[in-house]
């Protein structure tokens, strides 16, 4: 099953996967696939967005006679991931417990369990 994913899960996972080491936008891309549905396109306004926001900074390195844009996160972009992954833990702890209890809320679990 697929789930549409929105633009600060996805700001989420590309923060995620620039922390660890800078990283170049086709390899982002190829490691980002692994997980959610992707490509290229959409991937680059993305990098740019956070780079304008102070998320990411960018920098070019020669390989194989051409040059790669690599990616590198902030101080900002640190905290902003660490904000996202607080918010994300709570939210799957919400679902989660929605899911375990079969979809009902606890408010329709006490209505339907005192009629």
């Amino acid at each position: 099953m697929n789930f549409q994913v929105g633009s600060a899960l996805l700001d989420a996972c590309v923060l995620a996967n620039v922390s660890d080491s800078d990283v170049y936008g086709y390899s982002l891309t190829q490691s980002l696939k692994d997980v959610i549905n992707i490509s290229e396109s959409t991937l680059y306004p993305v990098l740019r967005r956070l780079q304008s926001d102070n998320l990411l900074t960018v920098y070019d390195s020669p390989f194989q006679g051409r040059n790669r844009r690599y990616y590198r996160i902030t101080d900002a972009g640190k905290q902003r991931l660490t904000d996202y992954a607080n918010d994300w833990r709570e939210f799957v702890a919400r679902v989660n417990h929605i899911l375990s209890k079969g979809g009902a809320s606890d408010e329709q679990r006490t209505i339907s369990e005192g009629a």
